[in-house]
């Protein structure tokens, strides 16, 4: 078993990818500051350490005193609305602090690093579903601060002794299915975790962005993946590296969108009534579908989603909030 750091452990994606490592039997050493994640999301088994990733004065002894193999790094600013108000803030947090760890890593030698990247690289996306070979052309601060980090590991891998896996995650849902963990993001924008705290009465309605585009009910359509599915990638990338695999870039996505109303009515179903939703005007930049081509994890890696449903999403994510409410 392996001694691995993840940053941004305290957070949605990152809890879930911490418990997994426990289960798993892999020694664990979580760094959040704490700015969006929670401290009581981090799997007991785990050693926590409160800081902040673009400090080299924390994260290089850290490495080194911990005999850390492996770096997964979920850490930083993920709303998108908030990185074209604050763009500086967003490629300080997201690429320049990612810098400083990638060069600690490099400095330490550790050299497998595993990237929580984003869809959004693609920008606006086309009719078909997104393949890790498309023209990259991010519409937004967010985007393209993860892109540059891509670049950044791209370019260490030439450099260096020093092998990645950039995984570029559509749209992430659902709960832990033993309930240890969900989305807590205060300010979450995640459609369905805010369709579940409508359904649960926390909200008054649910604004729908656009009901006019080019799709088959007028909303936008999504590829929305479970974040247990989204571990596992994560799992079986680092099982790819640790066998000397060389640096990959992928999708993580199931090849299959839901409208807004798609989902909507899923969890209409879940509670047993109709979810209350108000129309409101598209959101600039809000592409009418974004959909992953995931052919190239399944056949390289051999991902096998095992929630491919949106039903498994909804009721997870549900159940998670009900658990929220109490």
């Amino acid at each position: 078993m392996a001694n691995i750091l993840v940053t941004g452990g305290a957070g949605y994606i990152g809890s879930h990818m911490t418990y997994a490592l426990v289960d798993r039997g892999h020694s664990v050493t979580v760094v959040d500051n704490l700015s969006t994640g929670v401290r009581g999301l981090v799997a007991p088994q785990a050693e926590f350490v409160e800081g902040d990733i673009g400090d080299e004065t924390l994260v290089r002894p850290l490495l080194r005193h911990r005999n850390i193999e492996a770096v997964i790094h979920f850490a930083g600013s993920v709303v998108v609305p908030d990185s074209v108000e604050q763009p500086l803030r967003y490629y300080n947090n997201n690429t320049m602090k990612s810098l400083t760890l990638i060069d600690a890593c490099v400095q330490e030698g550790v050299g497998k690093f595993i990237f929580s990247s984003t869809a959004a690289v693609y920008g606006m996306g086309e009719d078909h579903p997104a393949c890790e070979s498309d023209e990259k052309s991010p519409i937004n601060p967010y985007g393209r601060s993860k892109l540059m980090t891509e670049w950044i590991l791209e370019d260490a891998a030439k450099a260096y002794d020093f092998r990645y896996v950039a995984l570029r995650y559509f749209n992430v849902a659902g709960a832990d299915p033993q309930g240890r963990t969900g989305q807590s993001t205060p300010r979450a924008t995640h459609l369905i975790k805010k369709a579940c705290q409508v359904a649960l009465q926390r909200a008054p309605e649910l604004e729908i962005f656009g009901g006019d585009f080019p799709t088959r009910d007028g909303t936008g359509i999504r590829d929305y993946i479970h974040v247990s599915d989204l571990i596992e990638c994560h799992l079986l990338a680092l099982d790819h590296l640790i066998k000397g695999g060389e640096p990959k870039v992928l999708n993580c996505g199931y090849g299959q969108g839901f409208s807004v109303r798609e989902v909507v009515e899923a969890v209409s179903r879940q509670i047993g009534r109709p979810l209350p939703v108000r129309i409101a005007p598209r959101r600039a930049g809000d592409p009418a579908q974004l959909i992953a081509n995931p052919s190239r994890i399944r056949s390289e890696l051999g991902w096998r989603p095992a929630h491919a449903d949106l039903s498994d999403i909804v009721a997870s994510a549900y159940a998670w909030e009900q658990r929220q409410n109490a």
